[in-house]
């Protein structure tokens, strides 16, 4: 059964001016292995903006909690490339409360826009 659906679409080049005009962010907003690929690279700006609409999509998906922090929602990378979510914190707690038990998670970008968009199920 599908509990939420959420999506966010965000501008790359304004989300990278923020990281540039505010170094700490990419800190308070991502994991530290949000923040890197699996081979340990720094992520790029669409590749991080992508993951910023996954967060926003998923809070979006159980109704905003109040009180939930950006890395409340980490994107993860499964064994076969497929992004997933790992939730602690406020939206773990939501999550539980509404029975969640699987998330379904789609990223996708370009040069000027990224998008998420993700299915709480139950």
């Amino acid at each position: 059964m599908i509990v939420g659906i959420g999506t966010d679409l965000v501008g790359v080049v304004r989300f990278g001016e923020s990281l540039e005009r505010t170094p700490a962010l990419a800190e308070r907003v991502f994991t530290p292995a949000e923040r890197r690929t699996r081979d340990g690279a720094a992520r790029s700006v669409t590749s991080l903006a992508a993951r910023f609409a996954a967060k926003e999509a998923a809070a979006k998906a159980l109704g905003v909690p109040s009180g939930c922090r950006f890395t409340d929602c980490e994107v993860v990378q499964a064994d076969d490339g497929r992004p997933s979510l790992r939730v602690s914190g406020r939206l773990a707690r939501a999550a539980e409360v509404r029975g969640v038990t699987a998330w379904h998670v789609s990223l996708t970008h370009d040069a000027e826009m990224a998008s998420a968009f993700v299915v709480a199920e139950a």
